[in-house]
């Protein structure tokens, strides 16, 4: 195992995303010198921007990812070279991106685009967002560094799912398939105990955003409580 995966083994990243409509935005290199003394292992980001930023704050691995919409395409994740040129340039140890069965923009084959990347990046550890247990072992199989469960609940196939309904089941699933796949559980991880199941379940390390990093979110959950007893 390389170094950048023993020190994210068995830890948590904190996903450090402010949109630019948010309250929060541009203070991300901030909430992840946050994230990292409060223990977290690893940091991921979204953006060139605040991935050189949080580059430069934090001596910890750091994931990198970056939203941009194609038209005529299903998937808005790291979803060409010309973005993970751009993880990469900015400091990224790892990107992340997309690795469902939806559209890709121009109708490009996953496996081409991730031959693509290996040979303009060789050094560049890629994460596979998948959604489903299949997605997951068509990503084991192409050679990806690890597979994230981030993508479930995001498309037409698991609509409405979450991961730690039903006790993770989705993901316990995704666990035995891809038995010999470094797994991080990401997406609806909201408490603790929630984090501390998941590795109990398999998981290689866990990443948790909105939970941690949107203190909107935060407050709304404290505020819904109270009004709840008002009731």
């Amino acid at each position: 195992m390389s170094r950048l995966f023993e020190r994210l083994r068995g830890g948590l990243v904190v996903s450090c995303q402010a949109l630019p409509d948010e309250p929060m935005h541009g203070c991300m290199p901030a909430m992840a010198r946050a994230a990292i003394e409060g223990g977290a292992c690893g940091v991921l980001a979204n953006g060139g921007n605040d991935i050189a930023r949080i580059r430069a704050a934090v001596d910890a691995p750091l994931i990198g990812v970056l939203t941009q919409v194609y038209p005529d395409c299903e998937i808005a994740l790291t979803p060409t070279l010309v973005e993970v040129d751009q993880v990469a340039q900015a400091g990224a140890d790892m990107a992340g991106l997309d690795a469902s069965e939806r559209r890709r923009p121009g109708g490009q084959r996953l496996a081409d685009f991730y031959a693509a990347i290996r040979k303009r990046h060789p050094g560049l550890r890629l994460m596979a967002e998948v959604a489903t247990t299949v997605e997951a072992l068509r990503a084991q199989a192409l050679g990806f560094d690890c597979v994230s469960s981030a993508a479930l609940g995001h498309t037409q196939a698991t609509r409405g799912q979450r991961l730690p309904d039903d006790d993770f089941a989705a993901f316990r699933r995704m666990r035995r398939a891809v038995d010999g796949c470094l797994l991080v559980a990401e997406g609806g991880i909201d408490t603790p105990q929630q984090a501390a199941r998941a590795l109990q379940l398999g998981a290689d390390f866990v990443v948790i955003g909105s939970a941690i990093t949107r203190p909107q979110n935060i407050t709304a959950r404290f505020v819904g409580e109270m009004k709840a007893i008002e009731r």
